[in-house]
């Protein structure tokens, strides 16, 4: 484990990535011993120089006797040789996220007055340099919006308690880099490191049971907790500083632009267990959360406002409101500054008592608590307007109006959450409802017109269709509860608390009618006496497989030319939201199709909703996996064409990502300020003039074309192949994915076999598994072919393709990715667990096939002799990681082998199974985007 070369650059900042792996290394290697003594080390070191040696040069008698190692471990060496390669991937991936940190740093110090690529400056600057005005900058930052979405997509596979330790490690090797440190100092720092790494291998990786809902909540909250209540005010800051500094004299308040959302507690698509009164507990702990921040923070201002009037005069304004304090709000929660010539110190306690109070329902809407995060920031700008008076404005720059920003972004909800619910719910439902009052005695038999000219009527009229008196089923009830807490969440937390209603698989107009009447059932959408509406809650409709992206523009269509419809649009600033998914679609026709149906509904829908009057706010529901259309963030912003951001962005934060990217501040800082450059520049890209709209429509033909051929290849294996589905479910460790308890959610929507209930989730997570990564690449070589068809002549243009046209260059390079991560090798251990060997020997030369001609015509149209060589220190990370996962993979091989051959014989081995899951958590973090 003392192996720590992670890039191949030579420059003094990678060589302290690899002093830190090393130095990690030796750490884990010296618990080793001291915990398995060097039996475990040697054998530990025997498997990765055989591994490292496979990957130098593949000899086929050392693969057989690499593969008998592994075959010939003791269980309990076995057990401990697979927690030593996980735990040595957290290590790494400790180390590699802190040099993330230390290389912006240093690009900080040492760069002066030139500005760092993809930073919040370079786009400000970019912006100065093309000319843009003062007021066109203003309508440009007005412009944005990007809203990011937690969810609780399980694809995390660590614990909090893991997280929490490689929190702690990561600060440590921080210090590192301190050269005040002394000798005494370092050596202590290499003890409480070594306790962390022995505290890391004694502890658990595994959950005890699944999470429930509430569990879920929880650890999305502790990302606000932790680093986005600090971080996220930085970056408007930034943006501030940098518009102030290349727009002097206009002094700048941004806008709310980037905020974060939630879908945990609120998304009940295929999970039971979130129930409106789990919803109801999620937006309680959330306002918790708020609260307990703004006291925190209060508190801390009490010794930064120490300002006396011995020497400084406060403002007139801030000594009344201490008076109507001293009138109204009685103090029982801590003592009353008594010294009189302390007014700011006064006022914060009277401000805390407050804010405390809004928690205390006894004291709602009276004078002892706030009403609204608008009263509170009343009361800051108070104290912001008197600072300012005597002078004391660097304090309040520093301190008060970074708490002004908090309560505008995280009001007293933290995030607003979102609600999900499946269309099939919502009809069932409302069958249900009218069949009772005699509208009709089958909902579900009407007609598509016939249910949208019904629903828009309802919509129309006043009366109600639901009444106290009717008894409903379970579910129907549910249904109406769900819309009754949201009515009552928005009286009690605020408009902003829910706004949106997302429907899964929305395939008509009827499934958005659906939810607006139920919206009116409960007071969330009223038409006025005048026809105007008063509409406070949006229908989302989520259109998530390739059949769905085919028919939203004629849905969004019918639905923009219903009258009432269209008001309720009006009474949202014009403002629709639409929901795509990347996981479905891709799961239903391959990466090249989804990628490129994707791209066609946005600029369809984008028409539609041009056509009507009406800004489109897209929501992209992408996953961390290749297959899930993961990618960087600000990548997945520019990976939009630029004519559909008019009303904004909203993407999905799932799973491993949320830790990757929020769990320390700096790597949070970066890939945030990133999202706002990259906002910007696709909003000066908007703006540009758009020249070879001719040469892009055929290159659009062209990937056309791709993607029907791509689309036939995939489906061919996927769907029409008879043996394909068992080939899946024997080559993967798909059915002990489900045991691995990492969500509350289950892993199909029905409790079928179909493969169209399966979720994209653990289809993409166990094609990761194993090492084939195949929804992220198959099919995409036949694709690229048949336009190819090996004449040089389309050769370069598809090399001309991949230069100019930004889309068809965002998809070679996913691919790139993915192949480069893919493993045939492996991948055919795995696939001899399949029974049926004519069947396996098929599929997998099909698969073989494949990915041999998708890398080789990547590597013809990027001209490069390797793939990945454009991304150099991605690449060398894979080949240094690829040795260290190897083992962890063939030794899932040789367990899956034996847990499934004892299940068979209707025997289990809980031990069996628990080493199964510690390498799929190992797998998962060696690949990282692994779901």
């Amino acid at each position: 484990m003392t192996e720590l070369t992670v890039t191949a650059n030579k420059s003094n900042s990678n060589n302290l990535l690899r002093r830190d792996v090393r130095f990690l290394g030796n750490i884990l290697g010296e618990v080793l011993v001291h915990q398995g003594g060097n039996e475990l080390l040697d054998i530990v070191e025997k498997i990765r120089e055989t591994s490292k040696s496979l990957r130098s040069v593949f000899l086929p008698e050392l693969y057989e006797d690499f593969k008998q190692i592994i075959k010939t471990l003791e269980p309990d060496i076995r057990h401990q040789v697979i927690r030593a390669f996980a735990i040595y991937f957290q290590l790494v991936n400790i180390a590699e996220q802190n040099h993330r940190i230390r290389r912006k740093r240093d690009y900080e110090r040492s760069a002066g007055e030139t500005v760092q690529p993809g930073s919040i400056e370079s786009a400000v600057q970019d912006l100065k340099d093309r000319r843009f005005t003062y007021e066109e900058v203003q309508e440009i930052i007005e412009s944005l919006s990007l809203e990011l979405v937690m969810t609780a997509h399980p694809t995390e596979a660590m614990r909090r308690a893991i997280l929490d330790i490689h929190k702690r490690i990561s600060e440590d090797v921080m210090l590192l880099d301190n050269p005040t440190l002394t000798f005494r100092e370092r050596e202590q720092l290499r003890e409480k490191l070594l306790n962390e790494v022995i505290t890391l291998w004694q502890t658990d990786e595994l959950r005890a049971g699944k999470p429930t809902v509430l569990d879920e909540v929880r650890n999305g909250m502790y990302y606000f907790h932790e680093t986005l209540f600090h971080v996220l005010p930085e970056v408007y800051q930034e943006l501030e500083r940098c518009l102030n500094k290349y727009y002097p004299g206009h002094n700048w308040h941004v806008p709310t632009y980037l905020r974060f959302g939630s879908w945990i507690g609120g998304d009940r698509d295929g999970n039971p267990s979130v129930t409106a009164e789990i919803t109801w507990e999620t937006l309680r702990l959330q306002r918790k959360l708020a609260i307990r921040e703004y006291q925190r923070i209060l508190n801390e201002y009490m010794q930064y406002l120490s300002f006396s009037t011995s020497i400084v005069d406060v403002s007139g304004e801030l000594l009344k409101s201490i008076a109507d304090d001293r009138e109204h709000v009685e103090i029982t929660r801590r003592t009353i500054w008594h010294n009189e010539k302390e007014p700011y110190r006064i006022k914060l306690v009277y401000m805390m008592e407050k804010i405390s109070n809004v928690l205390d329902d006894s004291k709602k809407g009276t004078p002892q608590a706030y009403g609204t995060p608008l009263d509170f920031i009343e009361d800051l700008k108070i104290i912001d307007r008197s600072l300012r008076f005597h002078y004391a404005d660097y304090v309040a720059d520093t301190y008060i109006q970074k708490l002004i920003r908090q309560v505008e972004l995280f009001g007293f909800h933290t995030a607003a959450l979102d609600i999900r619910q499946h269309s099939q719910e919502h009809e069932n439902a409302m069958k249900e409802i009218l069949a009772q009052i005699n509208v009709t005695p089958d909902y579900s038999k009407l007609s598509e017109e016939e249910k949208i000219s019904l629903l828009a009527q309802l919509l129309s009229e006043p009366r109600p269709i639901t009444s106290n008196y009717h008894q409903y089923s379970a579910s129907t009830k549910e249904c109406l509860d769900v819309f009754r807490t949201v009515y009552k969440a928005q009286q009690e937390y605020g408009k902003h608390c829910i706004t949106s209603y997302l429907i899964s698989m929305a395939e008509g107009a009827s499934d958005i009618m659906e939810v607006m009447v139920f919206a009116k059932e409960v007071g969330l959408f009223r038409q006025n006496a005048d026809g105007t509406v008063h509409c406070t809650l949006q229908a989302v409709p989520l259109f998530e497989t390739i059949e769905d992206l085919h028919a939203a523009p004629a849905i969004m269509k019918r639905l923009f030319k219903l009258p009432i419809y269209r008001e309720s649009i009006k009474a949202r600033n014009d403002l629709q939201e639409i929901m795509l998914g990347y996981s479905d679609s891709n799961k239903d026709g391959g990466a090249v199709t989804a990628n490129y149906e994707l791209r066609v509904a946005l600029k369809e829908l984008t028409a539609v909703a041009n056509e009507a009057g009406i800004k489109l706010k897209f929501f992209h529901g992408r996953g961390g996996a290749l297959g899930r259309g993961g990618m960087p963030l600000n990548r997945s912003i520019l990976a939009q064409p630029a004519s559909t951001i008019g009303g904004g962005i909203k993407i999905t934060e799932q799973g491993e990502v949320i830790s990757s990217r929020y769990s320390l501040k700096g790597i949070a800082y970066r890939s945030l300020e990133q999202a706002t450059s990259a906002l910007i520049t696709a909003a000066i890209n908007k703006r540009a003039p758009q020249e070879d709209d001719e040469r892009e429509a055929y290159w659009d033909n062209i990937v056309k074309e791709m993607s029907e051929v791509s689309r036939k290849k995939y489906q061919d294996l996927i769907f029409r192949d008879p043996d394909f589905l068992t080939f899946f479910k024997e080559s993967t460790p798909l059915p002990e994915v489900g045991e691995l308890n990492i969500g509350s959610r289950p892993s199909k929507r029905k409790n079928s076999d179909r493969f169209e209930d399966l979720r994209a989730i653990p289809w993409v997570f166990s094609w990761t598994q194993s090492r084939f990564l195949l929804p992220a690449w198959y099919a995409a070589g036949t694709g690229l072919q048949s336009f190819y068809q090996n004449k040089e002549e389309n050769l370069k243009i598809m090399q001309e393709m991949y230069e100019k046209f930004s889309f068809f260059t965002s998809l070679i390079d996913s691919l790139q990715m993915a192949i480069a991560k893919a493993d045939m090798v492996i991948a055919h251990e795995y696939a001899n667990m399949s029974k049926n060997e004519e069947a396996r020997q098929r599929i997998f030369k099909l698969i073989e096939e494949e990915f041999k001609l998708t890398s080789d015509l990547i590597l013809k149209i990027t001209g490069q002799k390797e793939i990945l060589d454009n991304v150099p220190v991605i690449q060398e990370s894979i080949r240094l990681r690829n040795p260290y996962v190897d083992p962890l993979s063939y030794l899932q091989v040789q367990l899956l082998s034996e847990l499934r051959g004892l299940r068979e014989k209707d025997e289990d081995d809980a031990e069996l199974l628990r080493e199964v899951l510690l390498t799929i958590n190992g797998i998962a973090a060696g690949l990282r985007n692994t779901g």
